[in-house]
């Protein structure tokens, strides 16, 4: 809100719009050293804010500092912080990398360190790996369900082979925008239709 809404108590239209606008976490999946996941998330939230449709934001769990579930005391700030970073949204976009034919354990992790927060909510994967990440989205697809997320149908998925020069520099063909662009129109429509029911 603006100074001058904040002294009148008024928003401008703008502010109005932005704010009656949904919220979508775009989850970067890894935290390890020498991750391509904050690469990936920024292309997508480049895709995403040319819409327009929604307020995009990169929410990145090694900000988070989680415990690993069980080894805390359950009472640490950052559980607090993320299950209200959480909350705060609508949807999300997960940007999931394959390890072992499954997801991160840092993912893992995070999904379990929140309840919730989650339910109700829709999600798009954007996944990758050397079979696209496809595995590994599967097993996303099970535990959303658990935490009652809707998860969305289309699926961009990208090779580390083809989209990344030497597996580390993030060079996506150009035919993924497309993919990205449809499966977002689905995580704006269900969040959209799924906050109804919140």
């Amino acid at each position: 809100m603006s100074f001058l809404a904040k002294l009148f108590g008024k928003q401008t239209e703008e502010e109005v719009k932005v704010a009656e606008k949904l919220n979508i976490g775009i989850v970067l999946g890894s935290t390890r050293q020498g991750r391509v996941s904050p690469q990936v998330g920024e292309w997508v939230k480049g895709i995403a804010e040319k819409r327009g449709d929604a307020n995009y934001e990169i929410v990145d769990i090694a900000d988070f500092k989680l415990p690993l579930l069980g080894e805390g005391t359950g009472e640490e700030p950052s559980l607090a912080q993320w299950n209200e970073k959480l909350a705060s949204l609508d949807g999300f976009v997960f940007i999931v990398q394959e390890y072992n034919h499954s997801i991160t354990g840092a993912l893992k992790n995070a999904l379990d360190s929140a309840r919730e927060a989650w339910y109700n909510k829709a999600a798009g994967i954007v996944s990758y790996g050397s079979t696209g990440g496809a595995r590994a989205a599967e097993h996303l697809r099970g535990i959303c369900g658990e935490l009652k997320i809707a998860d969305v149908r289309t699926h961009p998925t990208l090779s580390l082979f083809t989209d990344f020069e030497n597996m580390s520099e993030f060079k996506p063909a150009d035919l993924h925008e497309a993919n990205v662009n449809a499966m977002l129109d689905e995580v704006v429509s269900w969040s959209g239709a799924l906050k109804t029911v919140r």
